[in-house]
């Protein structure tokens, strides 16, 4: 604890920059995989070739993916903490496209025949019925994703990217047993909080969920 003690504005200041690099990421891949997922679901020749797509980039390990980084962005360093954004934002859309997919698939079909005999077409469908309705299953993935992404962005620390992997090397390389069980409960931490960010976001966006669950 001593050693907590005398490094608290170290550790708040790598908990900061660990937010972001693995908080943008889960924002911008939803934004991608969101019409990823949707014609995914809309055209099914289309489906197993984004999804195949997807998977395989989760497996591109992921120092290998920073360290390439520089030869995909032009004018960017392997020091640039742009590089692991995008990284982890190709993580993420990896994880998200098959949940956006098959929460899209999940609407009911007696639901969906309802909204075109209302008048519900195209992009007010989807805004308004398809992907309200899918918010449970995506906010499933999106935790998931949320929980990946802190964990892989520690790895960032190797290549010199500050932010609570710094903890680990650090006190791997010093034999400071405090430090490194330090970053290890931060970065459990930081996963806890997304996932409670995530779920109150969920709850908020389906309240009839809440409703039902009050009239049970």
């Amino acid at each position: 604890m001593t050693w907590v003690n005398d490094h608290w504005g170290d550790i708040f200041s790598l908990a900061r920059s660990h937010v972001w690099l693995a908080g943008l990421p889960l924002i911008l891949g939803l934004l991608i995989a969101l019409p990823l997922g949707w014609a995914a679901r809309r055209w099914s020749r289309v489906y197993p070739v984004l999804i195949s797509a997807s998977g395989l980039l989760y497996t591109i390990p992921s120092l290998a993916l920073f360290v390439l980084m520089p030869l995909i962005i032009p004018g960017s360093r392997v020091l640039d903490r742009s590089n692991v954004v995008v990284a982890m934002t190709v993580y993420t859309v990896a994880l998200l496209v098959r949940t956006v997919a098959d929460g899209l698939g999940s609407v009911p079909d007696d639901v969906l025949q309802a909204a075109r005999a209302m008048g519900y077409r195209g992009l007010r469908r989807f805004f308004g019925v398809e992907l309200p309705l899918a918010v449970p299953v995506i906010a499933a993935g999106l935790r998931v994703a949320a929980v990946s992404n802190v964990s892989i962005v520690s790895v960032a620390s190797l290549i010199g990217v500050a932010q609570l992997g710094n903890l680990l090397t650090d006190g791997y390389d010093r034999f400071i047993t405090a430090e490194i069980v330090a970053g290890i409960v931060a970065c459990v931490v930081l996963a806890l909080l997304f996932d409670g960010l995530i779920l109150v976001g969920q709850r908020l966006l389906t309240p009839w969920v809440r409703a039902q669950g009050g009239r049970a």
